[in-house]
């Protein structure tokens, strides 16, 4: 597991993070300077959240720097734009005919059908004609 510091300088981060073998070999052991840091990865975001910022920002917490993260819900506006994208790209598929009963969900930003697909491991196709899921026949292999 790679260990990372920070420098610190007048009391805030400095720079970025470096590793222990980096600092060792530089300076032959870690300069009083620097302090233990913690890389936090960029968390998954809910549908309707973004990042603040594409950089983490460096802060102190129980004696170690980590990565913070900030996010935010969306705004109405951003939402918008995300679901007219969505809705932009179904009415641009080719069979888009088939699929005219489905309604978009602005909770998911997806288009769901007016009946659930059956969940009972076979194979279905939506058939737009009856607005009904209908069983199909698993791929032959040849």
């Amino acid at each position: 597991m790679m260990k990372l510091y920070i420098e610190i300088e007048s009391g805030l981060p400095k720079n970025h993070p470096a590793l222990e073998e980096n600092l060792i070999q530089a300076f032959g052991c870690i300069p009083n300077t620097w302090v233990s840091f913690e890389r936090i990865e960029r968390p998954s975001l809910n549908l309707y959240e973004t990042v603040t910022q594409e950089l983490p920002k460096y802060e102190l917490s129980n004696g170690i720097y980590k990565d913070v993260w900030s996010i935010r819900p969306m705004t109405e506006a951003e939402k918008v734009v995300i679901q007219q994208h969505e809705k932009d790209r179904w009415a641009a598929l080719p069979n888009r005919e088939n699929f005219t009963a489905w309604t978009f969900d602005e909770a998911t930003c997806s288009y769901i059908s007016p009946v659930p697909k059956p969940d009972d491991g076979k194979l279905y196709r939506w058939d737009g004609n009856s607005n009904t899921w209908v069983e199909r026949a698993p791929p032959t292999i040849i």
